[in-house]
């Protein structure tokens, strides 16, 4: 894509998430795409919040089941930026509008205590570089009409993010052993869905290498105090207003995210 056209789709995308009003699939409107020109107009995006006085804090992995793999035709996850205006405080509801069609997923969250920096990170490095874990919900949205979405699509739409909700005790990631914690999703009271950490690329550590790597080849590193969400270990469930969502992980924690049309923003 010519750089004009990446800042065509930016904007676009950019427009979709003021107005509320999402668009037609980046895919069709630009048959040529490539996985490259996605993450390009992800970073567009980026440096518009951040020079709006937005701030990065971390990323997000997406794509990590080999099942959603197959689904979208990749062979390994994606990642989007995180940014302060997506962390939202749990138990305070969260206003509807601030989305388009969401949908919520269970994760860990990785605070960095070190400095990751790709080629070569192991999953061995990304243990020692994380000062502690939270349990943490995600809200997936998708800027593109229907959730009609490639992999250029959910890429250059910030890997379809939307807002993460992080549990407020922190754990010793020398306590866990993640492949095989499981997690409970519930809404309203209701267990909806369940999982265990081994779904997340056989385990959270092995997402945050990837990552690492990932934009490492890009001349960017992971730093200390960023949040890194690991990726979901269910399938992600759509929600509405009124819908109160709590991830429980025995051993680790829980944390709750409620979704409300009045709220304040």
């Amino acid at each position: 894509m010519r750089t004009s056209e990446i800042r065509e789709a930016a904007a676009a995308l950019l427009d979709a998430h003021r107005s509320g009003t999402p668009i037609p699939p980046l895919s069709a409107t630009y048959p040529g795409a490539t996985i490259a020109d996605a993450y390009r107009i992800q970073q567009e995006q980026a440096r518009c919040w951040t020079e709006a006085g937005d701030r990065v804090r971390g990323h997000k992995i997406g794509l990590v089941s080999a099942a959603i793999q197959r689904q979208m035709g990749v062979h390994e996850p994606d990642y989007g930026h995180l940014t302060a205006s997506m962390l939202r405080p749990e138990h305070r509801p969260i206003p509807a509008r601030a989305f388009i069609q969401p949908r919520i997923e269970p994760e860990i969250a990785f605070v960095l205590d070190a400095p990751l920096r790709g080629p070569g990170v192991t999953a061995d490095d990304a243990v020692r570089a994380v000062g502690y874990l939270l349990p943490a919900l995600e809200i997936v949205d998708s800027r593109i009409r229907d959730w009609e979405i490639s992999i250029v699509d959910t890429i250059a739409d910030n890997a379809s993010s939307g807002a993460a909700i992080l549990g407020s005790t922190p754990i010793d990631p020398a306590d866990v052993d993640l492949p095989s914690a499981n997690c409970a999703l519930l809404r309203n009271g209701t267990v909806i869905e369940t999982g265990t950490g081994a779904a997340v690329l056989g385990t959270p550590f092995n997402a945050l290498a990837w990552l690492a790597n990932a934009i490492g080849a890009m001349g960017v590193s992971l730093e200390p105090g960023q949040v890194v969400l690991s990726g979901s270990l269910t399938r992600a469930i759509p929600i509405a207003p009124g819908d109160s969502i709590t991830a429980e992980f025995p051993g680790i924690g829980r944390v709750t995210a409620m979704l409300a049309e009045d709220a304040p923003s």
